[in-house]
Protein backbone atom coordinates (compact mmCIF):
# COMPACT_ATOMS: atom_id res chain seq x y z
CA UNK A 1 0.00 0.00 0.00
CA UNK A 2 2.78 2.26 0.84
CA UNK A 3 4.44 1.48 -2.31
CA UNK A 4 1.44 2.49 -4.41
CA UNK A 5 0.91 6.09 -2.52
CA UNK A 6 3.38 7.23 -5.38
CA UNK A 7 0.97 7.62 -7.61
CA UNK A 8 -1.57 9.27 -4.88
CA UNK A 9 -0.59 12.87 -6.55
CA UNK A 10 -1.24 11.92 -9.82
CA UNK A 11 -4.32 10.26 -9.07
CA UNK A 12 -6.33 12.70 -6.57
CA UNK A 13 -5.67 15.95 -8.75
CA UNK A 14 -6.81 14.04 -11.30
CA UNK A 15 -9.99 13.25 -9.73
CA UNK A 16 -10.49 16.24 -8.15
CA UNK A 17 -10.04 18.28 -11.32
CA UNK A 18 -12.52 16.49 -13.09
CA UNK A 19 -15.32 16.45 -9.94
CA UNK A 20 -15.18 20.14 -10.08
CA UNK A 21 -16.07 20.49 -13.53
CA UNK A 22 -19.79 18.57 -12.09
CA UNK A 23 -20.32 21.52 -10.22
CA UNK A 24 -19.66 24.07 -12.47
CA UNK A 25 -22.74 25.67 -13.16
CA UNK A 26 -24.65 25.66 -10.65
CA UNK A 27 -23.01 24.61 -7.21
CA UNK A 28 -19.75 26.62 -7.64
CA UNK A 29 -19.15 26.38 -4.36
CA UNK A 30 -18.74 22.95 -3.67
CA UNK A 31 -16.46 22.68 -6.62
CA UNK A 32 -14.07 25.13 -4.36
CA UNK A 33 -14.16 22.82 -1.18
CA UNK A 34 -13.28 19.69 -3.42
CA UNK A 35 -10.38 21.71 -5.07
CA UNK A 36 -9.23 23.03 -1.26
CA UNK A 37 -9.57 19.74 0.09
CA UNK A 38 -7.67 17.60 -2.57
CA UNK A 39 -4.80 20.05 -2.03
CA UNK A 40 -5.19 19.32 1.84
CA UNK A 41 -5.06 15.98 0.68
CA UNK A 42 -2.00 16.81 -1.43
CA UNK A 43 0.14 17.79 1.43
CA UNK A 44 -1.14 15.07 3.44
CA UNK A 45 0.83 12.66 0.60
CA UNK A 46 3.55 14.28 0.14
CA UNK A 47 4.60 14.55 3.90
CA UNK A 48 4.47 10.78 3.96
CA UNK A 49 5.98 10.01 0.75
CA UNK A 50 8.93 12.43 2.34
CA UNK A 51 9.32 10.20 5.11
CA UNK A 52 9.57 7.56 2.89
CA UNK A 53 11.84 9.06 0.67
CA UNK A 54 14.25 10.24 3.57
CA UNK A 55 14.71 6.68 4.94
CA UNK A 56 16.34 5.16 1.98
CA UNK A 57 17.32 4.64 -1.60
CA UNK A 58 16.08 6.05 -4.16
CA UNK A 59 11.92 4.21 -4.61
CA UNK A 60 11.10 2.99 -8.21
CA UNK A 61 7.40 1.83 -9.29
CA UNK A 62 7.09 0.47 -12.10
CA UNK A 63 2.75 0.75 -13.41
CA UNK A 64 1.62 -1.87 -14.67
CA UNK A 65 4.66 -3.77 -13.27
CA UNK A 66 6.30 -3.22 -16.97
CA UNK A 67 10.23 -3.07 -15.81
CA UNK A 68 11.97 -0.29 -16.59
CA UNK A 69 13.27 0.65 -19.48
CA UNK A 70 10.17 -0.52 -21.07
CA UNK A 71 6.98 0.70 -18.73
CA UNK A 72 6.02 3.38 -17.15
CA UNK A 73 8.46 4.26 -14.02
CA UNK A 74 7.75 6.51 -11.43
CA UNK A 75 10.53 7.59 -9.15
CA UNK A 76 10.69 8.66 -5.68
CA UNK A 77 13.51 10.27 -3.65
CA UNK A 78 14.00 13.12 -1.66
CA UNK A 79 14.43 16.17 -4.34
CA UNK A 80 10.92 14.78 -6.01
CA UNK A 81 9.12 14.10 -2.24
CA UNK A 82 10.16 18.16 -1.34
CA UNK A 83 8.95 19.33 -4.56
CA UNK A 84 6.03 17.68 -4.29
CA UNK A 85 5.37 19.10 -0.81
CA UNK A 86 6.25 22.46 -1.68
CA UNK A 87 3.98 22.56 -4.64
CA UNK A 88 0.90 21.19 -2.97
CA UNK A 89 1.60 24.04 -0.47
CA UNK A 90 1.80 27.09 -2.66
CA UNK A 91 -1.26 25.04 -4.40
CA UNK A 92 -3.51 25.03 -0.90
CA UNK A 93 -2.14 28.94 -0.74
CA UNK A 94 -3.71 29.76 -4.21
CA UNK A 95 -6.93 27.94 -4.05
CA UNK A 96 -7.71 29.53 -0.65
CA UNK A 97 -6.73 32.84 -1.65
CA UNK A 98 -8.92 32.43 -4.79
CA UNK A 99 -11.66 31.37 -2.72
CA UNK A 100 -12.01 33.92 -0.36
CA UNK A 101 -11.57 36.71 -2.82
CA UNK A 102 -13.65 35.35 -5.65
CA UNK A 103 -11.02 35.15 -8.08
CA UNK A 104 -12.40 31.28 -9.01
CA UNK A 105 -15.56 33.24 -10.00
CA UNK A 106 -14.52 35.65 -12.26
CA UNK A 107 -14.35 33.21 -14.93
CA UNK A 108 -15.14 29.32 -15.59
CA UNK A 109 -13.27 26.20 -14.23
CA UNK A 110 -10.42 28.03 -12.14
CA UNK A 111 -10.74 25.04 -9.69
CA UNK A 112 -10.60 22.30 -12.39
CA UNK A 113 -7.66 23.86 -14.00
CA UNK A 114 -5.28 24.53 -11.19
CA UNK A 115 -6.01 20.58 -10.07
CA UNK A 116 -4.65 19.67 -13.62
CA UNK A 117 -1.75 22.27 -13.24
CA UNK A 118 -0.85 20.46 -10.18
CA UNK A 119 -1.09 17.19 -11.64
CA UNK A 120 1.47 17.83 -14.21
CA UNK A 121 3.75 19.49 -11.95
CA UNK A 122 3.78 16.47 -9.91
CA UNK A 123 4.10 14.40 -12.74
CA UNK A 124 7.15 16.34 -14.01
CA UNK A 125 8.24 15.72 -10.71
CA UNK A 126 7.95 12.06 -10.30
CA UNK A 127 8.51 10.59 -13.61
CA UNK A 128 11.60 8.59 -14.23
CA UNK A 129 11.61 8.79 -18.41
CA UNK A 130 12.15 12.17 -20.53
CA UNK A 131 8.84 11.28 -22.77
CA UNK A 132 6.73 11.26 -19.66
CA UNK A 133 8.44 14.45 -18.53
CA UNK A 134 7.43 16.37 -22.22
CA UNK A 135 3.65 14.78 -21.74
CA UNK A 136 3.58 15.97 -18.16
CA UNK A 137 5.17 19.27 -19.53
CA UNK A 138 2.39 19.74 -21.92
CA UNK A 139 -0.52 18.76 -18.96
CA UNK A 140 0.75 21.59 -16.79
CA UNK A 141 1.27 23.93 -19.74
CA UNK A 142 -2.18 23.49 -21.35
CA UNK A 143 -3.53 24.39 -17.76
CA UNK A 144 -1.66 27.11 -17.41
CA UNK A 145 -3.18 28.65 -20.81
CA UNK A 146 -6.65 28.52 -19.22
CA UNK A 147 -5.63 30.10 -16.16
CA UNK A 148 -3.16 33.00 -17.72
CA UNK A 149 -6.76 33.98 -19.78
CA UNK A 150 -8.91 33.76 -16.10
CA UNK A 151 -10.69 36.87 -15.45
CA UNK A 152 -9.96 38.00 -19.82
CA UNK A 153 -8.79 41.18 -20.65
CA UNK A 154 -6.66 43.06 -23.81
CA UNK A 155 -3.65 42.86 -21.60
CA UNK A 156 -4.05 39.06 -20.91
CA UNK A 157 -4.83 37.89 -23.84
CA UNK A 158 -1.99 39.12 -25.44
CA UNK A 159 0.84 38.03 -22.91
CA UNK A 160 -1.15 34.05 -23.14
CA UNK A 161 -1.19 34.63 -27.15
CA UNK A 162 2.82 35.05 -26.52
CA UNK A 163 3.22 32.88 -23.85
CA UNK A 164 1.37 30.05 -26.05
CA UNK A 165 4.00 30.87 -28.74
CA UNK A 166 7.15 30.37 -26.63
CA UNK A 167 6.29 27.35 -25.20
CA UNK A 168 5.16 25.64 -28.42
CA UNK A 169 8.74 26.60 -29.52
CA UNK A 170 9.98 25.25 -26.35
CA UNK A 171 7.86 22.07 -27.23
CA UNK A 172 9.10 21.17 -30.53
CA UNK A 173 12.73 22.30 -29.42
CA UNK A 174 11.71 19.35 -26.32
CA UNK A 175 10.99 16.59 -29.34
CA UNK A 176 13.93 17.57 -31.27
CA UNK A 177 16.27 17.01 -28.49
CA UNK A 178 13.88 13.57 -27.48
CA UNK A 179 14.34 12.46 -31.01
CA UNK A 180 17.90 12.89 -31.06
CA UNK A 181 19.02 11.49 -27.76
CA UNK A 182 16.79 8.41 -28.36
CA UNK A 183 18.34 7.88 -31.61
CA UNK A 184 21.74 7.62 -30.35
CA UNK A 185 20.80 5.48 -27.03
CA UNK A 186 17.64 4.08 -27.99
CA UNK A 187 16.08 4.43 -24.34
CA UNK A 188 14.44 7.69 -23.15
CA UNK A 189 14.37 5.79 -19.26
CA UNK A 190 16.40 8.53 -17.56
CA UNK A 191 18.26 5.78 -15.45
CA UNK A 192 18.77 3.68 -18.75
CA UNK A 193 20.05 6.38 -20.83
CA UNK A 194 22.55 7.31 -17.73
CA UNK A 195 23.83 3.96 -18.42
CA UNK A 196 23.90 4.18 -22.20
CA UNK A 197 25.24 7.08 -22.64
CA UNK A 198 28.63 6.74 -20.48
CA UNK A 199 29.27 3.55 -22.86
CA UNK A 200 28.65 5.66 -26.03
CA UNK A 201 31.41 5.24 -28.64
CA UNK A 202 33.63 8.37 -29.12
CA UNK A 203 31.53 8.55 -32.62
CA UNK A 204 28.18 9.32 -31.34
CA UNK A 205 29.35 11.78 -28.46
CA UNK A 206 29.09 14.43 -29.96
CA UNK A 207 25.80 13.67 -31.05
CA UNK A 208 24.64 13.15 -27.76
CA UNK A 209 26.00 15.98 -26.56
CA UNK A 210 24.18 17.81 -28.90
CA UNK A 211 21.09 16.47 -27.52
CA UNK A 212 21.98 17.60 -23.85
CA UNK A 213 22.57 20.97 -24.81
CA UNK A 214 19.43 21.37 -26.87
CA UNK A 215 17.57 19.77 -23.68
CA UNK A 216 19.46 22.09 -21.59
CA UNK A 217 18.12 25.23 -23.48
CA UNK A 218 14.56 23.53 -23.11
CA UNK A 219 14.73 23.74 -19.39
CA UNK A 220 16.45 27.01 -19.45
CA UNK A 221 13.68 28.13 -21.28
CA UNK A 222 11.04 26.86 -19.10
CA UNK A 223 13.44 28.73 -16.10
CA UNK A 224 13.23 32.02 -17.80
CA UNK A 225 17.19 31.93 -18.36
CA UNK A 226 18.91 35.00 -20.12
CA UNK A 227 17.99 35.35 -23.24
CA UNK A 228 15.20 33.18 -23.32
CA UNK A 229 13.76 35.16 -20.50
CA UNK A 230 11.63 37.63 -21.79
CA UNK A 231 8.34 35.63 -22.01
CA UNK A 232 8.23 35.87 -17.54
CA UNK A 233 7.91 39.43 -17.08
CA UNK A 234 5.22 40.06 -19.15
CA UNK A 235 3.41 36.51 -18.52
CA UNK A 236 3.40 37.02 -14.70
CA UNK A 237 2.56 40.52 -14.74
CA UNK A 238 -0.26 39.87 -17.37
CA UNK A 239 -1.80 37.29 -15.33
CA UNK A 240 -3.81 37.37 -12.24
CA UNK A 241 -1.64 38.12 -9.13
CA UNK A 242 -3.00 34.85 -7.63
CA UNK A 243 -2.53 33.23 -10.64
CA UNK A 244 1.25 33.96 -11.03
CA UNK A 245 1.64 32.65 -7.36
CA UNK A 246 0.88 29.41 -8.35
CA UNK A 247 2.86 30.06 -11.45
CA UNK A 248 6.14 30.40 -9.03
CA UNK A 249 6.26 26.77 -9.18
CA UNK A 250 6.35 26.27 -12.67
CA UNK A 251 9.90 27.93 -13.45
CA UNK A 252 11.26 25.43 -10.29
CA UNK A 253 10.01 22.41 -13.05
CA UNK A 254 12.47 23.94 -15.11
CA UNK A 255 15.45 24.54 -12.32
CA UNK A 256 14.06 20.60 -11.37
CA UNK A 257 14.72 19.50 -14.40
CA UNK A 258 18.12 20.52 -14.74
CA UNK A 259 18.83 19.42 -11.54
CA UNK A 260 17.80 16.21 -12.27
CA UNK A 261 19.24 15.20 -15.76
CA UNK A 262 22.40 17.00 -16.09
CA UNK A 263 24.63 15.51 -13.09
CA UNK A 264 22.60 11.74 -13.63
CA UNK A 265 22.73 12.00 -17.49
CA UNK A 266 24.69 14.53 -19.22
CA UNK A 267 27.26 15.83 -16.25
CA UNK A 268 28.46 19.22 -16.16
CA UNK A 269 30.45 19.82 -19.26
CA UNK A 270 26.84 20.50 -21.11
CA UNK A 271 25.42 22.83 -18.20
CA UNK A 272 28.54 25.38 -18.90
CA UNK A 273 26.42 27.89 -20.37
CA UNK A 274 23.90 28.12 -17.57
CA UNK A 275 26.70 29.87 -14.64
CA UNK A 276 27.09 32.88 -17.04
CA UNK A 277 22.85 33.01 -18.32
CA UNK A 278 22.05 33.24 -14.30
CA UNK A 279 24.22 35.81 -13.78
CA UNK A 280 22.88 37.64 -15.95
CA UNK A 281 19.66 36.92 -15.54
CA UNK A 282 19.92 38.15 -11.78
CA UNK A 283 21.32 41.30 -12.88
CA UNK A 284 18.31 41.76 -15.46
CA UNK A 285 15.54 40.69 -12.83
CA UNK A 286 16.42 42.77 -9.73
CA UNK A 287 17.03 45.53 -12.06
CA UNK A 288 13.93 45.70 -13.71
CA UNK A 289 12.03 45.19 -10.38
CA UNK A 290 14.19 48.79 -9.32
CA UNK A 291 12.38 49.99 -12.66
CA UNK A 292 9.60 48.70 -12.41
CA UNK A 293 6.15 51.23 -12.76
CA UNK A 294 3.30 48.63 -11.55
CA UNK A 295 3.68 46.16 -8.03
CA UNK A 296 2.90 42.83 -10.89
CA UNK A 297 5.76 44.00 -12.73
CA UNK A 298 7.85 44.32 -9.94
CA UNK A 299 6.73 40.85 -8.46
CA UNK A 300 7.27 39.39 -11.82
CA UNK A 301 10.81 40.97 -11.95
CA UNK A 302 11.32 39.51 -8.37
CA UNK A 303 10.81 36.04 -9.45
CA UNK A 304 12.86 36.01 -12.54
CA UNK A 305 15.69 37.54 -10.40
CA UNK A 306 15.13 35.22 -7.30
CA UNK A 307 15.00 31.90 -9.68
CA UNK A 308 18.72 33.14 -11.39
CA UNK A 309 20.00 33.22 -7.71
CA UNK A 310 19.19 29.33 -7.27
CA UNK A 311 20.44 28.67 -10.63
CA UNK A 312 23.30 30.21 -10.52
CA UNK A 313 24.19 27.66 -7.36
CA UNK A 314 22.97 25.19 -9.49
CA UNK A 315 25.76 25.78 -12.17
CA UNK A 316 28.51 24.97 -9.70
CA UNK A 317 27.52 21.54 -10.22
CA UNK A 318 28.96 20.29 -6.88
CA UNK A 319 27.58 18.58 -3.75
CA UNK A 320 27.93 21.99 -1.44
CA UNK A 321 26.53 24.47 -3.94
CA UNK A 322 23.71 22.07 -4.93
CA UNK A 323 22.79 22.03 -1.05
CA UNK A 324 22.74 25.64 -0.93
CA UNK A 325 20.57 25.77 -4.03
CA UNK A 326 18.11 23.10 -2.76
CA UNK A 327 17.89 25.42 0.76
CA UNK A 328 17.23 28.38 -1.28
CA UNK A 329 14.51 26.83 -4.07
CA UNK A 330 11.47 26.36 -1.19
CA UNK A 331 12.54 29.87 -0.06
CA UNK A 332 12.45 31.51 -3.34
CA UNK A 333 9.23 29.59 -4.13
CA UNK A 334 7.61 30.93 -1.24
CA UNK A 335 8.58 34.55 -0.75
CA UNK A 336 7.85 34.92 -4.54
CA UNK A 337 3.98 33.31 -4.04
CA UNK A 338 3.63 35.44 -0.52
CA UNK A 339 4.52 38.85 -2.75
CA UNK A 340 1.98 38.00 -5.58
CA UNK A 341 -0.52 37.39 -3.02
CA UNK A 342 0.25 40.58 -1.06
CA UNK A 343 0.63 42.46 -4.48
CA UNK A 344 -3.14 40.89 -5.21
CA UNK A 345 -4.62 41.96 -1.38
CA UNK A 346 -3.17 45.33 -1.98
CA UNK A 347 -4.87 46.33 -5.48
CA UNK A 348 -8.10 44.87 -4.15
CA UNK A 349 -7.86 46.65 -0.67
CA UNK A 350 -7.23 49.77 -1.93
CA UNK A 351 -10.20 49.80 -4.51
CA UNK A 352 -7.48 50.55 -7.36
CA UNK A 353 -8.45 49.63 -11.08
CA UNK A 354 -4.22 48.88 -11.83
CA UNK A 355 -1.60 47.88 -9.61
CA UNK A 356 0.62 50.99 -10.31
CA UNK A 357 2.79 52.30 -7.49
CA UNK A 358 2.00 55.61 -6.08
CA UNK A 359 0.99 56.96 -3.20
CA UNK A 360 -2.80 55.67 -2.00
CA UNK A 361 -5.69 57.37 -0.12
CA UNK A 362 -5.81 55.93 3.46
CA UNK A 363 -8.30 52.52 3.55
CA UNK A 364 -8.99 49.91 5.98
CA UNK A 365 -6.46 46.72 6.69
CA UNK A 366 -3.29 49.12 5.47
CA UNK A 367 -1.70 48.81 8.59
CA UNK A 368 -1.87 44.99 7.80
CA UNK A 369 -1.05 45.10 4.10
CA UNK A 370 2.10 47.27 4.94
CA UNK A 371 3.25 44.56 7.38
CA UNK A 372 3.17 41.85 5.12
CA UNK A 373 4.75 44.08 2.07
CA UNK A 374 7.50 44.89 4.42
CA UNK A 375 8.18 41.07 5.11
CA UNK A 376 7.48 39.80 1.62
CA UNK A 377 9.85 42.30 0.66
CA UNK A 378 12.54 41.19 3.59
CA UNK A 379 12.10 37.34 2.08
CA UNK A 380 12.60 37.97 -1.83
CA UNK A 381 15.90 39.97 -1.04
CA UNK A 382 17.26 37.69 1.37
CA UNK A 383 17.76 40.05 4.87
CA UNK A 384 17.47 38.39 7.99
CA UNK A 385 15.44 37.35 9.78
CA UNK A 386 14.05 35.17 7.48
CA UNK A 387 15.32 31.91 5.27
CA UNK A 388 16.41 34.22 2.26
CA UNK A 389 19.82 35.48 4.33
CA UNK A 390 20.57 31.92 5.27
CA UNK A 391 20.15 31.12 1.66
CA UNK A 392 22.43 33.73 0.11
CA UNK A 393 24.87 32.95 2.95
CA UNK A 394 24.78 29.30 1.97
CA UNK A 395 25.21 30.29 -2.01
CA UNK A 396 28.62 32.67 -1.29
CA UNK A 397 30.17 30.19 0.91
CA UNK A 398 29.78 27.40 -1.42
CA UNK A 399 30.86 29.16 -4.35
CA UNK A 400 33.60 30.02 -1.92
CA UNK A 401 35.97 27.49 -3.67
CA UNK A 402 35.23 27.92 -6.88
CA UNK A 403 36.96 29.69 -10.12
CA UNK A 404 34.06 32.15 -10.49
CA UNK A 405 33.81 33.42 -6.73
CA UNK A 406 34.24 36.54 -7.59
CA UNK A 407 31.70 36.68 -10.33
CA UNK A 408 28.92 35.39 -8.15
CA UNK A 409 29.72 37.25 -5.24
CA UNK A 410 29.51 40.57 -6.58
CA UNK A 411 26.28 39.56 -8.76
CA UNK A 412 24.35 38.22 -5.10
CA UNK A 413 25.68 41.58 -3.10
CA UNK A 414 24.94 44.20 -6.06
CA UNK A 415 21.55 42.38 -6.89
CA UNK A 416 20.10 42.21 -2.96
CA UNK A 417 21.39 45.62 -3.00
CA UNK A 418 19.23 46.65 -5.96
CA UNK A 419 16.34 44.58 -4.68
CA UNK A 420 16.24 46.37 -1.46
CA UNK A 421 15.92 49.94 -2.80
CA UNK A 422 13.42 48.72 -5.26
CA UNK A 423 11.25 47.54 -2.80
CA UNK A 424 12.11 50.15 -0.18
CA UNK A 425 11.09 52.56 -3.30
CA UNK A 426 7.55 51.19 -3.54
CA UNK A 427 6.98 50.48 0.22
CA UNK A 428 7.45 53.97 0.96
CA UNK A 429 5.43 55.07 -2.41
CA UNK A 430 2.09 52.77 -1.25
CA UNK A 431 2.27 53.61 2.32
CA UNK A 432 4.24 56.76 3.44
CA UNK A 433 3.49 59.25 0.70
CA UNK A 434 0.22 60.84 0.75
CA UNK A 435 0.90 64.11 -1.45
CA UNK A 436 -0.84 62.55 -4.34
CA UNK A 437 -3.56 59.98 -3.27
CA UNK A 438 -4.88 57.65 -5.61
CA UNK A 439 -8.63 57.87 -5.17
CA UNK A 440 -10.57 54.62 -4.97
CA UNK A 441 -12.54 52.94 -7.35
CA UNK A 442 -15.90 53.48 -8.10
CA UNK A 443 -17.02 49.76 -7.70
CA UNK A 444 -14.08 49.22 -5.25
CA UNK A 445 -14.60 45.54 -3.88
CA UNK A 446 -15.22 44.67 0.06
CA UNK A 447 -11.88 43.61 1.82
CA UNK A 448 -12.28 40.96 4.98
CA UNK A 449 -8.91 40.36 6.84
CA UNK A 450 -9.34 36.34 6.36
CA UNK A 451 -8.29 37.20 2.78
CA UNK A 452 -4.96 37.47 4.14
CA UNK A 453 -4.87 34.15 6.03
CA UNK A 454 -2.91 32.65 3.20
CA UNK A 455 -0.43 35.21 2.70
CA UNK A 456 0.28 35.11 6.64
CA UNK A 457 0.34 31.22 6.03
CA UNK A 458 3.17 31.38 3.63
CA UNK A 459 4.94 34.29 6.02
CA UNK A 460 4.52 31.51 8.71
CA UNK A 461 6.06 28.59 6.87
CA UNK A 462 9.18 31.32 6.07
CA UNK A 463 9.58 32.11 9.47
CA UNK A 464 9.78 27.77 10.00
CA UNK A 465 12.31 27.67 7.32
CA UNK A 466 14.26 30.15 9.32
CA UNK A 467 13.84 28.52 12.53
CA UNK A 468 14.23 25.13 11.74
CA UNK A 469 17.61 25.95 9.36
CA UNK A 470 19.52 22.90 10.95
CA UNK A 471 17.81 20.17 10.42
CA UNK A 472 16.37 21.69 6.73
CA UNK A 473 19.71 22.50 6.05
CA UNK A 474 21.00 18.36 6.91
CA UNK A 475 18.03 16.99 4.56
CA UNK A 476 19.14 19.55 1.85
CA UNK A 477 22.53 17.60 1.86
CA UNK A 478 21.58 14.32 2.06
CA UNK A 479 19.70 15.40 -0.89
CA UNK A 480 22.76 16.77 -2.49
CA UNK A 481 24.45 13.66 -2.32
CA UNK A 482 21.89 11.48 -3.80
CA UNK A 483 21.02 13.54 -6.87
CA UNK A 484 25.12 12.98 -7.84
CA UNK A 485 24.96 9.03 -6.72
CA UNK A 486 24.21 8.28 -9.91
CA UNK A 487 24.90 4.63 -9.45
CA UNK A 488 22.56 4.62 -6.77
CA UNK A 489 19.63 6.21 -8.51
CA UNK A 490 20.55 3.44 -11.96
CA UNK A 491 20.47 0.63 -9.66
CA UNK A 492 17.26 1.53 -7.71
CA UNK A 493 15.38 2.06 -11.16
CA UNK A 494 16.61 -0.99 -13.31
CA UNK A 495 17.81 -4.09 -10.90
CA UNK A 496 14.74 -5.45 -9.09
CA UNK A 497 16.90 -6.69 -6.43
CA UNK A 498 19.29 -3.37 -5.70
CA UNK A 499 19.07 -1.09 -2.85
CA UNK A 500 15.71 0.11 -4.79
CA UNK A 501 12.46 -1.81 -4.97
CA UNK A 502 9.79 -2.26 -7.21
CA UNK A 503 6.14 -2.96 -7.11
Amino acid sequence: MMDALIVAPLLLPAFAGTATLLFWLRYRSIGAVISVLSTIGLIAIAAVLMMRAASGAPFAYALGDWPAPFGIVLVLDRLSALMLLLTAIVGLAVAVHATLTALDRKGWHFHALLQFQLLGVNGAFLTGDLFNLFVFFEVLLIASYGLMLHGQGERRLTAGFQYVIVNLIGSTLFLIALGLLYGVTGTLNMADMAVRGAALPAADQGLFRAGGFLLAAVFALKAALLPLHLWLPRTYAAASPAIAALFAIMTKVGAYALIRTMPLIFGDAVGAFLLPAALGTMLLGFAGLLAARGLCDMAAFGLLGSTATLLAAVALFDMPAMAAALYYLPHTTLSAALLFLTVDLITRWRGSKDDAIMPTAQYKGQGVLSGLFLAAAVALVGLPPLSGFVGKLLILRAAWPSAYMGAIWAMVLVTSLLGLIGLARAGSTLFWRADAPLPPAADRSSSHPREAIPAFCLLALLAVFTIGAGPITAYMQATSEQVFDVPGYTRSVLEPDGTGTRE
